[in-house]
């Protein structure tokens, strides 16, 4: 295990109709003056964001409000945020919603007090300074409600990137289970595939003696097995969408990854397909990931033998491990499959004929030398051969 720190102050707060006590918990962190921000019109029309107003009125809160954040958030918006956020002096940021508007409400909270462009926290430049964020979570899925992390796609040339720095990790998260009751199925299956993700990548470690992390990290991905199905039969299973929540938390706070290399491979070349083809980034996970594995696994079989047996059940084959190992990846591509996920390509909406385009945003785009690292590090031969893999 290597030396590491670990700092995850966030304020949890969670179970039902929490999100009432949304303006008590502005005022404990030092806000006076917030924006709100939030997508589109299901806030609006579950009455969820007339909840939270109403939370800070009575905490005598002042606010303005930006709607608008889409998934796969822009970053056009960002700048009309911090522009805002400037404007109108706000010392806070709440995000009501999901990964998608935490993400850009962050990136405006950082933004806002940078003398420079936002766009260089996604080049790289460690986030020192932000105003603070605070969260109304609405889906299970990008954990970005406990995260120091965000990701954004800039509208020129259509990059996907990511920026980190503590000071971005939100100060509280609401989270109320039931507020993701009315997701369409295959959004909460998004949101599933992205938290076996980020799981995942974890896992996927050349560091050894991990065992702690090992079997943090498995046990979530079992709850993900057991919750999922659960869920997807019945919507309204509030027990399941508890667990399902608090596990997608759990699952990119970091506390799963501390003390080991990770490798963020998959996302990394999944993020050119939802910036390309604006789809979910869980369904552009569920057909990446597989095809990942695939092509990565030889580098250490073991790894990939011990998920699955210890996650998917599969009989150890010692004297042909890969076998095992290949096992474990179809089963995980069988239960993707059985929530409703994608597999393919042609599922995805995505095109072969792209395939050097998004070979070039991913590898070259954005200052990046031709290649990318993690569990193993690929040139651009590879990622063309990965993409090929999910035709």
């Amino acid at each position: 295990m290597n030396n590491f720190e670990f700092y995850s102050p966030t304020c949890f707060v969670f179970g039902k109709d929490t999100e009432n006590k949304t303006g008590e918990y502005v005022k404990k962190f030092g806000g006076t003056k917030v924006l709100i921000h939030y997508g589109g019109g299901s806030v609006v029309r579950s009455g969820l964001l007339d909840r939270v107003k109403a939370s800070l009125d009575a905490n005598s809160i002042a606010y303005i409000e930006l709607g608008g954040a889409k998934p796969n958030p822009r970053s056009g918006l960002v700048y009309e945020g911090i522009e805002l956020c400037r404007k109108e002096k706000v010392d806070f940021v709440l995000a009501v919603g999901g990964g998608s508007v935490i993400d850009s409400s962050k990136a405006i909270a950082a933004g806002t007090v940078y003398d420079g462009d936002f766009w260089d926290f996604y080049q790289g430049k460690r986030i020192e300074e932000a105003l603070s964020v605070g969260t109304v979570l609405t889906i299970a899925a990008a954990g970005s409600e406990g995260s120091p992390d965000s990701v954004i796609t800039k509208e020129e040339g259509m990059i996907k990137r990511g920026a980190s720095g503590d000071a971005i990790r939100p100060k509280f998260s609401i989270l109320n289970p039931a507020l993701t009751q009315t997701l369409p199925p295959f959004q909460t299956a998004a949101g599933i595939t992205d938290i076996m993700a980020h799981l995942y990548e974890r896992y996927l470690t050349n560091t050894e003696e991990v065992e702690v992390t090992d079997r943090l990290i498995e046990g979530l991905l079992l709850t993900m097995v057991h919750e999922g199905p659960r869920v997807i039969e019945d919507p309204n299973n509030y027990e399941a969408r508890a667990n399902i929540m608090w596990a997608g938390s759990m699952a990119h706070n970091n506390m799963c990854g501390v003390g080991r290399s990770q490798d963020w491979n998959s996302h990394n070349i999944e993020h050119e397909l939802s910036a390309l083809y604006d789809c979910a980034h869980g369904a552009g996970l569920a057909v990446t990931m597989p095809a990942v594995f695939t092509y990565v696994m030889s580098h250490n079989v073991m790894r990939f033998a011990k998920v699955a047996v210890r996650v998917w059940g599969c009989q150890m084959d010692f004297e042909h491990p890969e076998v095992t190992a290949k096992a474990g990846i179809e089963a995980f591509r069988h239960f993707l499959s059985s929530i409703g996920m994608p597999g393919n390509f042609k599922e995805l909406g995505a095109r072969e004929e792209d395939i050097p385009k998004l070979v070039e945003m991913l590898c070259r785009g954005d200052g990046r030398d031709g290649t990318i690292s993690g569990f193993v590090t690929l040139n651009e031969k590879d990622c063309t051969n990965i993409y090929k893999m999910m035709v």
